[in-house]
């Protein structure tokens, strides 16, 4: 009920703009981007995410995507606040993010995995879903492995339910509680840190491939975004 008004829907909106304005030092659009649909075309180009690219030979998910146009197409050096500022409402990514994320709304997730590396990048993220370690022995599964688990008033949902997954990869999302939109990898991180694990990199292979699984996990079902979140 409270999507219709979620103060996402207003740094989305900001973005269109964003978008298609020629910027940085080789004074471009993003509309020169391709996020796997062909350079511009973004309906339904998220929920095909993270998927190989041959320009890069990488998996790639959204946020390393749009490092990629923005360092390559606008020119903007690795270096430049542009780049590095990746969270928070306030930051050009999170207004990209969610604009570009929200193209796909409502449509099914459906990561490819044809290419060897899609596969390779999807399994190992399935290895570190339930690979047990750190100092508590915990791994991702020990939150959402089951059905009906909760944290205080957070339902946690299961990986073996699609219907339930799809809203623990629905992001970007406003998390009310910190009043910002946040990004897939924020979540990564965030997970990662309450498991007390050593501190993922953002944007690494390790991060991707978790994504990966993620996504493959909730394979068929609408995505929401933008979601609204404790």
């Amino acid at each position: 009920m409270m999507l219709a008004d979620s103060p996402a829907a207003w740094t989305i909106q900001e973005a269109e703009e964003l978008f298609r304005t020629p910027r940085g030092p080789n004074n471009v659009s993003l509309e020169g981007c391709d996020f796997g649909k062909g350079p511009g075309e973004l309906e339904g180009a998220y929920v095909e995410l993270p998927r190989y690219f041959a320009d890069t030979g990488k998996v790639m998910d959204l946020e390393t995507r749009l490092i990629h146009c923005m360092t390559t197409l606008q020119g903007f050096p690795a270096d430049d606040p542009v780049i590095t500022k990746t969270h928070g409402s306030d930051t050009d990514h999170m207004r990209l993010q969610g604009f570009i994320a929200a193209q796909s709304n409502g449509m099914a997730w459906n990561p490819p995995l044809d290419h060897p590396l899609e596969k390779a990048m999807r399994d190992a993220g399935e290895a570190f879903f339930y690979r047990r370690s750190g100092p508590f022995d915990f791994n991702c599964a020990a939150c959402h492995g089951e059905q009906g688990k909760r944290v205080r008033a957070s339902v946690l949902p299961s990986v073996g339910q699609p219907e339930e997954w799809t809203k623990a990869i629905s992001w970007p999302a406003f998390r009310v509680g910190q009043d910002n939109l946040r990004s897939s990898q924020h979540r990564v991180r965030e997970c990662v840190w309450q498991m007390r694990y050593p501190q993922i990199v953002e944007g690494s292979d390790l991060s991707i491939a978790l994504l990966s699984f993620c996504t493959d996990q909730a394979r068929g079902q609408p995505a929401i975004i933008p979601d609204m979140k404790r």
